[in-house]
């Protein structure tokens, strides 16, 4: 006998439950993986806010050590404007307060806040450093949680 020469062609393509079954699993990644990373992102501007906010306090310990007082004028601790200044690409804001007795600061209070993108940021709204060293933060999270 004899084979036949024809034959039947294999299909092209994908079927459309092939496809949905792709989505379908695309989707369930994507609803994992969107909000871990998205909460990464926040903690990394955290980062640079309490790096700004260290940066601010060294500044201020050098006007000290200088002038034999603290001060909350940006332009005294080498920033190019008054505070309040934007740091951490401009999603932090950087401000301070001090007690003032006869003109002159005898402390201070740096507090980086939240703003734009990171507003959505709730566990951690605000972190704050005073002359002491104290940390402290405002949000959902502690205080420590914040600062590490």
């Amino acid at each position: 006998m004899r084979k036949s020469t024809f034959s039947v062609p294999s299909p092209k393509g994908f079927t459309l439950v092939e496809l949905m079954v792709v989505i379908v699993i695309v989707a369930v990644l994507a609803a994992i993986a969107i909000p871990g990373y998205t909460s990464q992102i926040r903690k990394s501007r955290r980062t640079e806010a309490r790096n700004a906010l260290l940066d601010a306090a060294a500044r201020e310990e050098r006007f000290f050590a200088t002038n034999n007082y603290y001060t909350v004028t940006g332009t005294d601790l080498g920033y190019g404007a008054a505070l309040p200044v934007n740091v951490g690409n401009n999603y932090y804001q950087l401000s301070g307060t001090c007690t003032i007795v006869n003109t002159r600061c005898t402390d201070y209070k740096l507090t980086a806040q939240s703003i734009n993108a990171q507003l959505k940021d709730t566990a951690c709204t605000a972190l704050t450093l005073d002359q002491t060293g104290s940390q402290t933060a405002t949000g959902t999270a502690t205080p420590a949680t914040c600062w590490n």
